[in-house]
């Protein structure tokens, strides 16, 4: 009977010299008492109180000299911390009195800053080198140069000769041929022009604007060295002595890279951001209403409204 009663004695003695136990112990005690003698500091966020960082304020300083201007002194640096503390406290207030919801311009800045943020995906690309010439040489008609000429002109009006302007000009080749095409003396043979009488590298569109498609389009059929025409414009008749002609033709791939990468990641942004649109799209269901040409008839603003809207709103 007595080695029985003594074999849970053992058991216990064991038991509380394991030195795990102690240490449990000991942990329990230091942290009882920890909490016993400290508080609990409870942090409890104050939505009335704003806090401006040391990057907030360098933040400020870089917008501030972003614009040109110098270093800030330190009462426009208050000034600026002022406006920021103003900034927050409205924007709080306007939170909290539900501003922000169903208003048009805070939706569009909103849905603009998550533009961005599907763009910026857009950037983590780097293309080598190769991704651009292979994707340059599906495209590249997109970079093909257009012709130029440099050239100079006679300019014969029809407020000086009228329907005999064409004549006029016809009439002048024999007094230039073989005289040098910048001298006084051929210039003297035309009449005053209000805008240039030479233009150099020009291209098809440039002319196009400046005197009118069908003259662009004769003016680069012409060939260099000899006064040629007449060609009509918008202004009249012309004499052409064209200098030089360049065609177009497209480039080599380094004559644009730069260009081209610049394409191909305008190409690349536009690309992630419309999956990154697709797929936001596709978490939402979207209803849309059937319009018909009565419905945007009925929205139409009767003849004169307008008047009467503009002098209201003054």
């Amino acid at each position: 009977m007595k080695v029985l009663s003594d074999a849970p004695k053992e058991k216990w003695q064991r038991f509380l010299s394991e030195p795990l136990l102690h240490f449990v112990i000991v942990g329990v005690v230091l942290f009882g008492g920890y909490r016993l003698f400290t508080p609990v500091l409870v942090e409890v966020v104050d939505q009335q109180k704003i806090d401006l960082t040391k990057d907030d304020v360098r933040q400020l300083a870089v917008t501030w000299l972003a614009q040109g201007r110098p270093a800030p002194t330190p009462d426009e640096m208050r000034s600026l911390m002022d406006q920021k503390v103003t900034e927050e406290i409205l924007f709080r207030e306007a939170v909290s009195l539900g501003l922000d919801r169903d208003d048009e311009i805070i939706k569009r800045r909103l849905a603009q800053k998550m533009d961005f943020l599907a763009a910026d995906l857009a950037t983590l690309d780097e293309p080598s080198n190769a991704q651009l010439e292979e994707w340059y040489a599906k495209r590249s008609n997109r970079f093909a140069l257009s012709p130029h000429l440099s050239f100079r002109h006679l300019y014969f009006s029809f407020d000086k000769h009228g329907e005999a302007a064409r004549e006029a000009a016809e009439a002048a080749i024999p007094s230039v041929a073989g005289k040098p095409a910048d001298s006084p003396e051929v210039a003297s043979v035309a009449d005053p022009f209000m805008f240039r009488n030479y233009y150099g590298d020009a291209t098809p569109d440039q002319m196009a604007k400046e005197f009118g498609p069908n003259f662009a389009k004769a003016l680069f059929t012409l060939k260099p060295g000899s006064w040629q025409g007449p060609v009509q414009s918008g202004y009249g008749w012309h004499l052409i002595w064209v200098d030089s002609i360049e065609p177009g033709r497209v480039p080599a791939f380094e004559e644009v890279a730069p260009a081209v990468k610049s394409a191909w990641l305008d190409e690349r942004y536009a690309e992630v951001k419309s999956n990154a649109l697709k797929e936001m799209r596709s978490r939402y269901v979207v209803s849309l209403p059937t319009v018909t040409a009565d419905d945007l008839r009925s929205l139409e603003v009767p003849a004169g409204a307008g008047a009467q809207i503009e002098l209201s709103a003054q």
